[in-house]
């Protein structure tokens, strides 16, 4: 076990010696984190807004004013995990590292539009269609040497 001293920046040489040695702090790193703030992973997976307070304006990370009617408080709310393909782009040419073809699509869940990829389908024309049925999906991005996976999201068929 190594051992670990906790002193202040201005703290000489001779006040070092004197100071008692504490065992390191132990941290327990999250088994699984999600890639973006607004996956909740607990108790199941589901996104969260930002909903304006004032006009209900539901908005994904931090704001500092609503871009419908400028107030600045919001709420938390969760999006349903359900919804249907509102638009959709079949994506064929990628940066390096990323696969392609994939589907970039906009579903509206319970009238929160999401930006999400679509997984577990063709990225063809005759796979996908405007108004099909998806349901919230996550996955894992990888794991890092402490143990720690990422976990990343998007919409399957339902």
């Amino acid at each position: 076990m190594s051992w670990m001293i906790h002193y202040h920046p201005t703290t000489s040489r001779t006040q070092l010696s004197d100071m008692e040695l504490s065992p390191p702090m132990t941290q327990t790193a999250p088994s699984r984190v999600p890639l973006v703030d607004y996956l909740a992973l607990e108790p199941e997976p589901h996104l969260v807004a930002q909903e304006c307070t004032n006009c209900g304006a539901r908005y994904f990370d931090h704001r500092d004013a609503c871009a419908s009617c400028f107030e600045d408080s919001f709420k938390a709310v969760d999006v349903p995990t359900t919804g249907e393909v509102t638009a959709f782009t079949i994506v064929s040419y990628a940066p390096p590292g990323v696969d392609a073809p994939f589907v970039g699509a906009i579903v509206d869940c319970g009238g929160t539009p999401v930006r999400a990829n679509l997984r577990e389908v063709e990225p063809t024309p005759d796979a996908v269609s405007l108004g099909m049925k998806v349901a919230l999906t996550t996955y894992s991005l990888g794991t890092d040497t402490a143990g720690t996976e990422a976990i990343g999201f998007g919409f399957a068929p339902a």
